[in-house]
C-alpha cells in the first residue's frame, strides 16, 4: 500500500475533532448575541441632546410603553418586546434532538428614556429592521414524571400542543422566554432621525424627537444584555 494512502486512526479522530471545533467556535462567533456585542462595542455613544441626524449611536436607558403594553404569555409581564420558544424531545435511534415547535417574537413601538431625553424606536417584522438577543429569564418543562404546570399546560393549549402522546404519557417539552419589561433598561443602537412631535409627550416638553432606524445596511440593534450597559461610552 502506498504510504499516502495509509491513514492512522489518530489522525483521523483529529481531523474529526477540528472540524468540530472550527464548527463550534463558527457558530458561536457569528451568534446573535456576539454578532451584538462586537457591534455595540465599536459604536460610539452620545448623550441624546448630542445627536446628529443620520449618524449611527448607541444608547442605554429604560424601555417605556407609547401604547397599552403586551403580556408576555407565560409570565404575564408586561413588556415591550417578548421572545419565546417550545421545544419537544425527540429521539432517532441512539441520538435525540430538540424539535422547535413554536418559535415567535412578538413587539410594538416603544420609547427609551435616558439622563431626562426620549428616544423612540419602531422595529417592524416585514422586512425586518433590526436584530435582537433577549436574555432568556423564565423557563418551565414537563417530562415523564414531570407533569406541566397549569399555567405551561394553558399555553400549550394555546398553541394547540398537547402535552401527553398516545399512551398518555407526559411528553418531554421545554418553555424559554426573554421579555424587555417596562422600565428595564436596555441598548438600542441606530441611525438618528428628529422628528416633529404632532402631539405632545407627557412630561416631554421639546417639540422634536429623535428617532433610531434602520437602513439598507445597518439593522436596528435591541438587547437587554446587562454587559452593553457597561460598555465604555466613546
Amino acid at each position: 500500500m502506498l504510504p499516502f494512502l495509509s491513514t492512522s486512526p489518530f489522525l483521523i479522530i483529529g481531523i474529526v475533532i477540528l472540524i468540530l471545533s472550527i464548527i463550534g467556535i463558527t457558530s458561536y462567533y457569528f451568534s446573535s448575541k456576539q454578532t451584538i456585542l462586537r457591534i455595540l462595542a465599536k459604536t460610539p455613544y452620545k448623550p441624546v441632546s448630542s445627536f446628529k441626524s443620520n449618524e449611527f449611536v448607541k444608547v442605554s436607558g429604560k424601555a417605556l410603553h407609547v401604547q397599552d403594553p403586551l403580556i408576555a404569555p407565560l409570565s404575564k409581564r408586561k413588556c415591550i418586546f417578548y421572545y419565546i420558544k417550545i421545544e419537544q424531545k425527540k429521539s432517532n435511534g441512539k441520538n435525540s434532538y430538540w424539535k422547535t415547535l413554536i418559535e415567535e417574537e412578538r413587539f410594538q413601538d416603544f420609547f427609551i428614556e435616558s439622563n431626562g431625553n426620549m428616544v423612540i424606536i419602531k422595529p417592524i417584522q416585514n422586512p425586518k429592521n433590526y436584530k435582537s438577543h433577549l436574555v432568556i429569564d423564565k423557563e418551565t418543562s414537563s417530562g415523564t414524571f414531570n407533569n406541566p404546570t397549569p399555567e405551561f399546560e394553558s399555553l400549550l393549549k394555546r398553541y394547540n400542543i398537547d402535552s401527553t402522546g398516545y399512551f398518555g404519557f407526559n411528553k418531554t417539552l421545554r418553555y424559554k422566554e426573554g421579555i424587555i419589561e417596562i422600565g428595564e433598561t436596555i441598548t438600542v443602537a441606530g441611525i438618528v432621525k428628529w422628528k416633529n412631535l404632532s402631539e405632545p409627550i407627557p412630561e416631554y416638553n421639546y417639540s422634536k424627537i429623535a428617532t433610531l432606524e434602520s437602513d439598507i445596511k445597518q439593522k436596528i440593534i435591541i438587547t437587554d444584555l446587562p454587559e452593553t450597559v457597561n460598555f465604555k461610552r466613546h
